[in-house]
């Protein structure tokens, strides 16, 4: 009698890829999960790119590399405008020193940056700056009486300080009748000058939602560049200026008030150095105490 052959159980040699399979989609589940709950920090990222970039000798990806850690108080040196280079190194692969990125336009080429080397070119850039705000308090001598108008004088640049209730209508860029004589006066006196101008435009914190003015960033912007058009038809040539807009994140009283929100509410002029090979300084009377010391009077016109 023949005997019975015992069959062998099948084997599944391919087993082992079931548990292979749940790991790995636990494993994509996991990284999914990590990458979702993860943030890039720009600033850094920036920083360190262009630090590799400008080591390895290449020109930075970025104008001007985000500083991390950075804080700046309005009206400190930070935020003050500079026509100085101050890099130690030159060419397309030196780093950017500029520690804050708002001081952008004004180092924009409106002109060779002034040098500091020389004592005497210093001392002739000051006077012509102050020559020009001796001109400048003189034919706005009502507004500066009354502080609606505000003339001080840096190392070298000239700061002219506007209240912009006494230009735009509340929530408005468009100058009013009374704002484009003002600012012809302006434009009359820096029209015979080389000097770069950089026009800054800020508001108070009210929000405002327009089609034309999303916020007020728009708004503050909106309103530098109509003083900058209204320099251009009075004959500033172009690449003299610059255009900045602040919106309400450059607040320099508490906007709690109302008298602190108009003094909020204003357009700045930033008349750098004249740049190397400028004509002969233009003399004139300094400005007065009142004019340098001044502080913006409270107008009750409208907001924004």
């Amino acid at each position: 009698m023949a005997r019975r052959r015992k069959h062998e159980d099948h084997v599944n040699h391919e087993a082992w890829a079931i548990p292979y399979a749940d790991l790995m989609t636990l494993l994509l589940a996991f990284f999914v999960v990590m990458y979702a709950i993860s943030s890039v920090n720009e600033g850094k990222y920036r920083v360190v790119a262009d630090s590799l970039t400008a080591a390895f000798g290449g020109a930075p990806r970025t104008i001007n590399p985000v500083q991390v850690g950075n804080s700046q108080v309005q009206g400190s040196n930070f935020d003050r405008p500079t026509p100085i280079k101050t890099g130690i190194r030159n060419g397309s692969s030196a780093p950017a020193l500029v520690t804050d990125p708002t001081l952008l336009a004004s180092r924009l080429r409106m002109g060779s940056p002034m040098q500091v080397s020389d004592p005497q070119m210093v001392q002739q850039a000051q006077q012509q700056l102050g020559g020009i705000a001796g001109r400048l308090t003189d034919a706005l001598s009502s507004l500066v009486a009354r502080q609606l108008v505000n003339v001080r004088q840096g190392d070298l640049w000239l700061e002219v300080e506007i209240n912009s209730d006494i230009l735009f209508p509340a929530g408005s860029a468009t100058l009013d009748r009374g704002a484009q004589d003002v600012l012809s006066k302006l434009a009359t006196v820096l029209a015979d000058t080389p000097n770069p101008v950089r026009v800054e435009g800020y508001t108070d914190n009210q929000p405002i939602h327009t089609v034309q003015f999303p916020s007020n960033w728009e708004l503050s912007a909106t309103r530098a560049a109509s003083v900058v058009h209204l320099f251009m038809s009075n004959g500033i040539t172009p690449d003299r200026l610059a255009v900045v807009g602040y919106g309400e994140f450059r607040a320099r009283a508490d906007n709690n008030t109302e008298e602190g929100r108009n003094r909020n509410r204003r357009v700045v002029l930033i008349i750098l150095a004249a740049p190397d090979g400028a004509p002969a300084p233009i003399t004139g009377p300094a400005p007065t105490a009142t004019a340098a010391a001044g502080a913006v009077s409270n107008v009750s016109r409208g907001v924004n």
